[in-house]
């Protein structure tokens, strides 16, 4: 697909399964060259994606 969606995709995994769906999800991005967009409340795990946007008071606000 262009684009892989993934909204809190480790929410309710153990520690070590939800590492390896995250990688498995980055490694998707990077081999079919597609679009991830990731939805989670894990700073770490969205400060590996490269833009990040805020959700505040319901407005999308672009993170620097």
């Amino acid at each position: 697909p262009g684009i892989l969606f993934a909204d809190e995709p480790t929410g309710n995994l153990d520690q070590d399964t939800g590492r390896q769906i995250i990688e498995l999800l980055f490694s998707l991005q990077q081999t079919h060259n597609t679009a991830l967009v990731l939805v989670t409340h894990d700073v770490e795990l969205a400060d590996r994606c490269g833009e990040h946007l805020l959700l505040v008071n319901g407005a999308l606000r672009k993170q620097t």
